[in-house]
């Protein structure tokens, strides 16, 4: 029986022309980031299982690639649950394993640190358009910096990165955890209820005020407390700006809303916007949850109109490194939807700009070794000067060959032949 020649369901092979341009783009954000003074990182692929089942991941923790003991540790007789047969799991995201890493190397490590980190990461999801299995998620974290700097640094450092990429017009859509809490408070919701109010309110942009307002109802909440809660969305539906909609709640939820909660959301909101580095809109959006548990204060999206989706996020989890180390430390996160960068960009017949001239020499097949060796020494120089030299073998078929390098970017042939 053949071996099957195509990848597991839900990954893919990577050709070189989407190769090349995720290469161009992984260094644009480098190259960015380290601007901003982000230093890069790297952890395993692999997590202990605890670490990614500690009810932070939201839904995700339910799409984890579990691994199965090695050797002598599994025992498919005696296992009686699930604990006696696996012990690690392919990281999910990026968060958690930082967190390990942070709590493990604190001490080596400057205060504030600044985090770049870029990686595969899986997840046993549904395939579909510009979701994989496995893709790579580009992450930025600013840990141990309390204030609302870390915000603005994120907003701004990632913002730049996507405007260089080429985008515009995107938004950045912004809320604050202890603000949904606030809403959820003031409408007369218990406390225990809120992970399951959000997780619905989430669904807004999917089914809409009536949607939400009906499940809500089905889940047996009462029905004062549904209307006045989903009144406030109403009211606030047209005011995006972030100062004009948090000054609205500021006045309409009195002392269920923390002052400082709400100044600080708009002090991150002048600042981005006063120093930004490319055509976005900052929005206030007081419907964004963002899925995962650890968040703790102000989180973030990109929305960008071309894809009708989020295309990266992030937010503030000061609780997380706390589970490692049993001390809370402030940490706050962005992370780019790489996949769907690239898909846009492919999409849309992104050329990369400025890159070398590409050259290929075509050596004839009965070419003598000694004049070859000029052939390398040519080609070397060439590549001393800037060019991207490829040196290959002439096919029979040479208007073939070169239709197919011209494809892979090739501009200009050489041919050498045994004169």
């Amino acid at each position: 029986m053949a071996l099957s020649k195509k990848p597991v369901n839900g990954m893919k092979d990577i050709l070189p022309a989407e190769m090349e341009i995720r290469d161009y783009v992984t260094s644009v954000i480098k190259d960015t980031y380290r601007s901003f003074g982000f230093t890069p990182i790297e952890t395993p692929c692999m997590e202990n299982i605890a670490n990614l089942s500690n009810k932070q991941g939201g839904e995700n923790e339910k799409l984890i690639f579990k691994v199965l003991k090695r050797g002598e540790k599994l025992n498919l007789e005696t296992a009686k649950e699930e604990a006696d047969v696996v012990d690690f799991g392919m990281r999910y995201d990026l968060t958690v394993p930082l967190s390990r890493f942070y709590a493990n190397h604190a001490n080596d490590l400057p205060t504030p640190f600044k985090a770049l980190q870029i990686g595969s990461v899986w997840r046993a999801d549904r395939p579909q358009r510009g979701r994989y299995r496995q893709f790579t998620q580009c992450d930025i974290d600013i840990l141990g910096e309390p204030s609302n700097l870390a915000e603005i640094e994120l907003i701004t450092a990632t913002t730049t990165t996507i405007g260089r990429l080429g985008f515009k017009n995107f938004e950045i859509r912004i809320n604050e955890r202890r603000i949904l809490k606030a809403m959820a408070a003031y409408s007369g919701f218990e406390e225990k209820d809120y992970d399951s109010i959000f997780i619905t309110l989430d669904k807004m942009d999917k089914i809409g005020l009536e949607g939400v307002a009906a499940e809500l109802g089905e889940e047996g909440y009462a029905k004062e407390s549904i209307d006045k809660y989903l009144e406030l969305f109403e009211l606030l539906k047209d005011r995006k700006d972030v100062a004009e909609g948090v000054a609205f709640l500021k006045d309409k939820l009195g002392g269920f809303l923390d002052q400082e909660v709400a100044d600080s959301l708009t002090e991150i909101a002048t600042a981005v916007n006063a120093t930004k580095n490319a055509e976005f809109t900052l929005v206030f959006d007081p419907t964004l949850v963002r899925g995962m548990s650890y968040y703790t204060g102000t989180i973030f999206e990109i929305a960008m109109p071309e894809l009708g989706a989020a295309c990266g996020g992030g937010g503030r989890y000061d609780k997380m490194i706390g589970k490692f180390t049993g001390n809370d430390v402030p940490a706050c996160g962005f992370s780019i939807g790489f996949e769907r960068i690239i898909l846009l960009l492919m999409e849309s017949g992104f050329k990369i700009p400025e890159r070398p001239k590409r050259v290929a020499y075509l050596v004839e097949k009965k070419y003598p070794a000694e004049k070859l060796v000029d052939v390398m020494k040519q080609a070397k120089e060439a590549r001393e000067n800037g060019q991207q030299v490829l040196v290959v073998r002439m096919n029979k078929n040479k208007k073939f060959q070169k239709e197919q390098l011209s494809k892979e970017g090739y501009e200009e042939f050489e041919e050498f032949f045994n004169k």
